[in-house]
């Protein structure tokens, strides 16, 4: 299999750009770093390190390799990756327009600069539904445990530069785990709420991809027809994976921001403290903010 090698010069893209941050900070569980050293509780800096994931392309496992180097992206692929890396990390997003739209206070502020760069990902929906369904009570580095688990059980293999690599697993590939070889995995509790969602999909019964299109509320409302599915992981795969970029996901850190910086938003309950919540981010691209705040205060 050749190797196709190429750099995205990130000036020909609006506003600055993180990889690491952008990678490593809670939104997808679908990337690797080459060292090893992917959620490191260290806080170790990427520098120019290696970022993999492998992405489905006419219906087949492709390997994708990406850094950081200055003011590009560098990568490896055996096919073009350039439209990958800019569909997938958004680069297109016009971040400092963006932030016109976050409200001008210190902890936000902060967050911005801190992380300045940050994009949200474009995951696709499947992956980024199961990964969000295991991230109930668990740490980001356990979360992306658990996948590469998932992945090396039931995904497929593609080789790439001499290395053995794992596909995310397909929900029909799911649909066959048994909760027993789940549980195995350190899926605990959340095994059978993978395995009955990934049957949901592969019997087609239900898509995550359905909820697409359909207005913000709506859309929440769909996803949680899964298993295992409550507002705050639909939430997330409406905002790292299907578009909504006004999604407000209320975890333990948004909620402790509300409870501190916005008392006012907190109405008791989910779907009116998430109306509130996001007016008070900037309403359309509210989702951007909370991801800065959430990883600030991580």
């Amino acid at each position: 299999m050749s190797i196709e090698r190429g750099a995205l010069a990130l000036e020909a893209f609006p506003g600055p750009f993180d990889l690491q941050s952008t990678v490593e900070s809670g939104q997808s569980y679908l990337w690797d770093r080459a060292d090893g050293r992917m959620y490191d509780e260290s806080g170790a800096y990427g520098g120019d390190a290696w970022y993999e994931t492998v992405v489905r392309r006419d219906d087949r496992p492709v390997v994708v390799r990406v850094r950081q180097v200055d003011d590009r992206l560098e990568w490896e692929s055996s096919v073009d990756a350039a439209p990958v890396l800019r569909e997938r990390l958004r680069l297109d997003d016009d971040l400092p327009a963006i932030r016109t739209t976050a409200p001008d206070d210190d902890v936000i502020e902060s967050a911005f600069d801190a992380y300045w760069g940050m994009r949200l990902v474009d995951d696709p929906a499947v992956p980024s539904l199961v990964s969000f369904i295991c991230s109930a009570q668990m740490r980001v580095g356990r979360i992306h445990g658990m996948q590469r688990e998932l992945e090396r059980a039931f995904g497929s293999t593609v080789e790439f530069d001499g290395r053995t690599y794992h596909a995310f697993p397909t929900a029909e590939q799911l649909a066959e785990a048994t909760e027993e070889q789940l549980r195995e995995l350190g899926l605990g509790y959340r095994a059978p709420y993978v395995r009955d969602t990934a049957r949901m999909v592969a019997d087609g019964e239900a898509h995550p991809e359905e909820a697409a299109g359909l207005d913000y509320e709506d859309a929440r409302e769909s996803l949680t027809r899964f298993v295992g599915v409550g507002d705050k992981v639909a939430d997330c795969v409406l905002l790292f994976a299907l578009d909504y970029l006004e999604a407000v996901p209320l975890d333990t850190w948004i909620r402790t921001t509300i409870e501190e910086y916005y008392p006012d938003c907190d109405r008791g309950n989910y779907a009116d403290t998430s109306r509130a919540i996001r007016a008070a981010f900037g309403g359309e691209y509210a989702g951007y903010t909370q991801t800065y705040v959430f990883h600030y205060l991580r």
